[in-house]
């Protein structure tokens, strides 16, 4: 079909093919057409497959030329694809250049030219024998405390306060919010009934543990507040606000007493507070390890990057970019449209996330790149073995009986997937073994555990 094509290799990994079909083609199609009409066409004085082809041709012709020969464009191009070395990405649709403007007729041959992204090479930079710190972590009595206090607040028992009991640290309070205006005008998007937070926590947006000490039960008042330029909240920062606050619940929490009763009401796999303690420890170092591990991949492909010339094409980012809305919108509860009203509340669109990511989503899109390079560079390659061991792995920590893991997985066609979370992990282990990790300063274990 093809007479003849032409690649040439533009900026940004984005490619520009030209194809020439011949007339002949276009002819052929165009009289498979009207044969296909003729036979299914409804024209108003002719039975139903009965339309002489020349009614037709004089009614529809121009329009069926047209669809003959973008119908031999897409052949055309299907067949000029088949052997190229840069093919389209599988996500990216070729672009029909100057689609208007082509001149398609029955006694001329097609030529047309279409542009798309392709895979980007990659020059690898120095990815074997490099040096990375990795900060000592320490993990103190006091973090152990906190948790074994994490379990006691878990069983304690809890009691309405006396009327005329006041709220004090520790108690559980309910409370009733809203922000109001100079008039005490409420402001009804910021309203909130029947809020319950430990006091002294700071687990609560507008940080009022120490605003409602001292409020009796159904007492409410009007709380001004002025935030630091600098705080956690971005829609609170550097703001002076006034909020109503209502306090409808005050209780107590007894706290049970640290001892092997304890420990067995926790699982009945401990016997012993000992056991609580060093089940508390191997899961806080487990956290430590995980942690640690990604941060050196990071450090790693972060050296790897300086040194590598890699340029991908702006599809592969917006692709990696739906990847990371997709996987926001399932943190909210997989409901865009609500996730997009959340967004908006806050004084955002999707598109100004988009782009807070893009740097994020440019660093995914090269390391993936990268780590594909050095696993072919290297010959890495997982076995049949090894996968049936991830699967089980992967089975093991969802909770899934293996059978049921691998019907899902294939149901949903994500062996692929499972494949390519393997040769990655074989790759930063191979990175690893081949660089050197030094010890760098201690640091707390909350303080690693904030890290950014």
């Amino acid at each position: 079909m093809i007479a003849s094509k032409e690649i040439k290799c533009l900026e940004n990994s984005r490619v520009e093919l030209s194809v020439k079909v011949g007339k002949e083609f276009v002819k052929k199609e165009y009289d498979e057409l009207l044969g296909k009409y003729s036979k299914t066409a409804y024209i108003k004085g002719f039975r139903q497959g009965k339309v002489p082809v020349s009614v037709l041709e004089r009614k529809y012709g121009d329009s069926l030329v047209k669809e003959a020969g973008f119908n031999v464009i897409e052949k055309g191009l299907e067949e000029a694809l088949l052997d190229v070395d840069k093919r389209p990405l599988p996500y990216f649709t070729p672009e029909l250049k100057n689609e208007e403007t082509l001149d398609i007729a029955l006694d001329k041959d097609i030529e047309f030219t279409v542009e798309y992204d392709t895979f980007p090479e990659t020059e690898l930079g120095t990815y074997k024998g490099l040096e990375i710190e990795v900060p000592e972590v320490i993990i103190a009595d006091s973090d152990v405390d906190r948790e074994i206090k994490k379990y006691q607040d878990q069983n304690a028992i809890v009691t309405e306060k006396k009327a005329g009991g006041k709220v004090m640290k520790d108690n559980v309070i309910s409370i009733d919010y809203v922000e109001v205006d100079e008039n005490d005008k409420e402001i009804e998007k910021t309203k909130r009934e029947d809020f319950t937070f430990t006091v002294g926590t700071g687990y609560n947006f507008y940080k009022l543990d120490d605003d409602v000490l001292g409020f009796k039960k159904d007492e409410e008042r009007i709380i001004e507040k002025e935030y630091a330029p600098d705080f956690e909240f971005k829609d609170l920062a550097g703001r002076k606000i006034r909020i109503k606050v209502k306090v409808t619940s005050i209780k107590t929490k007894k706290l049970p007493e640290v001892n092997d009763e304890l420990a067995q009401d926790i699982n009945e796999k401990f016997k012993t507070v000992d056991d609580l303690i060093a089940d508390i420890k191997k899961r806080l170092n487990g956290v430590t390890d995980m942690k640690k591990d990604e941060e050196k991949k990071k450090l790693l492909m972060a050296q790897i990057i300086e040194t590598t010339k890699v340029d991908p094409p702006r599809s592969m980012i917006d692709n990696q970019l739906d990847t990371m809305w997709t996987n926001f919108v399932y943190r909210f509860g997989g409901d865009e449209k609500k996730v997009e009203e959340l967004v908006i509340a806050e004084g955002k669109t999707k598109d100004d996330l988009r782009k807070e990511w893009e740097p994020e989503a440019l660093r995914a899109v090269k390391t993936q790149l990268i780590i594909s390079k050095i696993s072919k560079e290297e010959k890495i390659d997982t076995t049949a073995e090894e996968l049936d061991k991830e699967m089980e792995d992967q089975a093991l920590r969802s909770g899934m009986p293996l059978d049921e893991f691998k019907a899902y997985i294939s149901e949903n066609n994500m062996n692929e997937y499972i494949k390519i979370g393997l040769l990655e992990k074989k790759t930063y282990d191979f990175l690893l073994a081949n660089a050197v990790v030094k010890k760098g300063a201690e640091i707390k274990y909350l303080d690693y555990l904030h890290k950014k």
